[in-house]
């Protein structure tokens, strides 16, 4: 049996308004404004996605599941990002070569320094 990476799913307040956010965050396209979800991929046929859907419950701690992005320049990327409406957070994480920060609803993701060696 095969499995294939299809996308990862994210409760959202509004999933609009947070696909959109992450969409222009990361530069990908949407593929889905329905109603009732709102998909966005690197490119329309290029997997995986992320699906933001409407979530039950407020989100009250730290997730589960978190996205890590290396860029080529971290502290550019985590201020073009502050920028347009990230925001730090701590979430016991110390002292790291890696920054965590928080979509418009409060989802931490980390943008990590350069690869070692």
């Amino acid at each position: 049996m095969t499995l294939e990476w299809e996308q990862v799913v994210v409760d959202a307040a509004d999933p609009a308004a947070l696909g959109r956010w992450w969409a222009d965050a990361l530069g990908w396209t949407v593929v889905d404004d329905s109603s009732e979800e709102f998909e966005i991929r690197p490119e329309p046929d290029r997997l995986p996605g992320l699906l933001f859907v409407r979530g039950t419950e407020d989100k009250t701690g730290k997730n589960r599941l978190h996205l890590d992005f290396r860029p080529e320049d971290r502290d550019a990327e985590v201020a073009r990002l502050l920028a347009r409406g990230a925001r730090h957070t701590d979430i016991g994480q110390g002292e790291q070569p890696w920054i965590v920060l928080a979509d418009p609803e409060g989802n931490e993701f980390c943008v990590l320094g350069p690869r070692r060696g």
